[in-house]
């Protein structure tokens, strides 16, 4: 990023930080400061529900994860933030270890929400982040061009029997920066890179854009094979565009390694931020996540799979993917995350863009 998108990605967010402010003779107690990644338009609805139901506003600046990261770093104890929201399992990771979140003590997002999806527990039985949501890693495919039993691991996505066959964003982009992290603690430094060597050889063009454009390419014919959260796909599943359907029919989802490890999943999750000035607000929105009302919204309508324990899921379209169920990898958050610096460097020197 150059000095005048820096800058530009600055204002913006002082920008917002002024409409964070809180107006004059407002109740403290009826104010929530929101910092989110979570930028999808379905999300309103929990937000006016939470309001609805507790009388709560709410005040939010929109951001990706690494600005939100950086502007609490620049604000320091001066930051109006209540709640982080972030949608990769490394920056909650990251903004745990730097120490940006404050520990929550609740019962409530204990027992809901699994260990091995949320932040170190401290001794006294706090957590510092909280996993709401999840996201598989899979594999698209071209059904008329590509045999399933070609692409049912992610280590095939690197083997010369589908060279030429591979769309795929950023290798940097945090998604992807994810799933390799975790290949690494499965296949070791040596097969790592190899394996990523062999994905840039196999590329049907160079990355670009986001994962509906590489589900797109598999639909045209430009790609075989394709990498892409299950979300995007499950929205071309639920639109009545013309356009999508015939996407929907052409192309096909496989959820890798399902006799290996399993299929890797990344987390959106949400911390109360270290200088919260709402803390007990802070608490009741993040519970108020963990609610069957707030994860059936998570499967319905952004097409995630929702963690607490003993959600139903009712969602078609993920219904359709995955059959219903599926195996999940099943790796600490602290392990990808701190991967993820070695996998950088192993795609600076496989000229994976």
């Amino acid at each position: 990023m150059n000095t005048f998108s820096i800058s530009l990605l600055a204002g913006a967010l002082l920008a917002g930080g002024a409409a964070l402010a809180q107006a004059p003779g407002q109740a403290p107690d009826k104010t929530l400061n929101i910092y989110s990644a979570r930028h999808y338009p379905s999300d309103e609805a929990l937000y006016s529900d939470f309001t609805k139901t507790t009388g709560i506003k709410i005040k939010r600046v929109d951001a990706d994860d690494a600005g939100i990261v950086a502007r609490l770093k620049a604000e320091g104890s001066a930051s109006p933030a209540d709640v982080i929201l972030l949608v990769d399992a490394s920056r909650l990771w990251r903004g745990e270890i730097e120490g940006l979140f404050q520990p929550v003590k609740s019962n409530l997002l204990m027992n809901a929400i699994p260990e091995q999806l949320r932040g170190k527990t401290t001794p006294d039985g706090r957590s510092s982040w909280f996993g709401f949501s999840t996201r598989a890693r899979v594999i698209v495919y071209d059904k008329l061009k590509i045999k399933r039993e070609d692409v049912d691991t992610y280590e095939e996505l690197g083997e010369p029997k589908n060279a030429g066959k591979l769309c795929i964003r950023s290798g940097s982009h945090p998604y992807n920066l994810s799933l390799f992290g975790a290949m690494l603690e499965h296949l070791g430094e040596p097969k790592t890179q190899d394996w990523l060597k062999g994905m840039v050889a196999n590329m049907a063009r160079p990355p670009m854009g986001g994962d509906t454009d590489q589900i797109k390419g598999v639909a045209s014919g430009e790609c075989g094979i394709a990498v892409t959260n299950t979300y995007y796909m499950a929205r071309i599943l639920r639109s009545d565009k013309a356009e999508d359907k015939a996407v929907a029919d052409r192309v096909s989802v496989v959820f890798p390694n399902q006799n290996s490890w399993g299929t890797h999943v990344n987390i959106a999750g949400g911390a109360m931020a270290k200088n919260a000035k709402n803390p007990a607000n802070a608490i009741k929105f993040l519970e108020y996540l963990a609610s069957p009302a707030a994860q059936e919204h998570f499967a319905n309508g952004n097409n995630e799979w929702p963690i607490s324990k003993g959600v139903t899921i009712s969602n078609p379209a993920l219904q359709a993917m995955s059959g219903g169920n599926f195996k999940r990898e099943n790796m600490p958050v602290s392990v990808i995350g701190m991967n993820q610096i070695k996998v950088q460097q192993m795609l600076d020197r496989v000229g994976f863009r």
